[in-house]
Formats: structure tokens, sequence, C-alpha cells
């Protein structure tokens, strides 16, 4: 279920609401509003840093929330594309084979347009989820539906895991 203390938005609006207030104290001379502003702007930045925690085990991620997704399967294949490909160019090196070698090459270049396409796949729907979820969320609260809201909080979460997810692998291809 989402909360509060993962939400990137709600991380945003700590930060700024937290540096507002360390400026109002420092313009007015009161260090305790100075100090409770730099709290809550750290506040922000450690929800921020949770909204972004995942792990990536195999194919799946995982979570703050606890909710697990699975890669597109174009990502995976796309890397082990790239894996075999690499394989058999250092063989072809290896033992003079440049049609090894070519077909290693060409095989890689596939599994990373593969791999990329299922990145791309990934994060796009991990966004859209991302969106209805919070919209379908917000709605189920307006009226009162909790079993829709639940549902559309897990929707969102599932989506922002997905989202994790292949940024984490974007992230470590172009660092």
């Amino acid at each position: 279920m989402s909360d509060k203390n993962t939400s990137t938005l709600q991380s945003y609006i700590d930060m700024a609401t937290g540096a507002a207030q360390s400026a109002i104290g420092t313009l007015t001379g009161s260090t305790a509003d100075k100090t409770e502003g730099e709290n809550k702007r750290a506040e922000g930045e450690t929800k921020n840093d949770l909204s972004h925690a995942s792990a990536k085990i195999g194919p799946f991620s995982a979570s703050s929330s606890g909710a697990v997704t699975k890669d597109d399967p174009d990502r995976t294949e796309g890397s082990w594309n790239q894996t075999i490909g690499s394989g058999k160019e250092a063989i072809g090196n290896l033992v003079g084979a440049e049609g090894l070698k070519q077909e290693g090459i060409r095989q890689n270049q596939e599994g990373k347009g593969q791999e990329a396409k299922g990145q791309i796949s990934d994060f796009s729907k991990g966004v859209t989820d991302r969106v209805f979820g919070t919209v379908g969320g917000m709605a189920a609260g307006v009226t009162g539906d909790r079993a829709a809201q639940a549902k559309y909080e897990a929707q969102h979460d599932a989506g922002k895991t997905q989202q994790r997810g292949a940024e984490v692998d974007i992230q470590k291809q172009n660092p």
C-alpha cells in the first residue's frame, strides 16, 4: 500500500516546506523556525531516498512499499543475447573465426536493443500505472470506496516498483 513516508511527491513537498520555513526563520531571526525548517527539509530528503529504494533480484524488482514486479521478457532475453553475443565474439577473437566474431557482435547489438525496448516498456507502463493508480485512488477516496482505493493504491505501488526497476537498470548502463 502507498505510504506517505515513501511518497516521492510528499518528499518534494516536505523539502520545499522545510526550505521555506528555514528561510523565514533566518529572515526573522527565529532559530526555532530555522531548525524546524532544516529538520523538515532533511525529513523530506529521507522520504525521497525511501521512495526510490528498490531491490533487484534477477528479473524481479521489489520496493519499500512491498510491491514486486517482473521485468518485461525483452529485458531478460536482451541481456541473455548480449552475454551470448559477447561470448561468441570473444571465442571468435580467440580462435580467429571472423564469422563467429561478427555473429557475436551482431547478437550483442540486437540484445542491447531488445533490452532497451523492454526497459522502455517497463518504465512507461510503470509511469502509466502510477498515474492511473493515483487518480483512481483519489476518486475512490472521494466516493468512500475503500476496496477500490486499495486496488488503485496497489496499482500505483506496482507501477512505481516497475518504473524504479527499469530506472535501476538504465542507471547501471549510463553511470
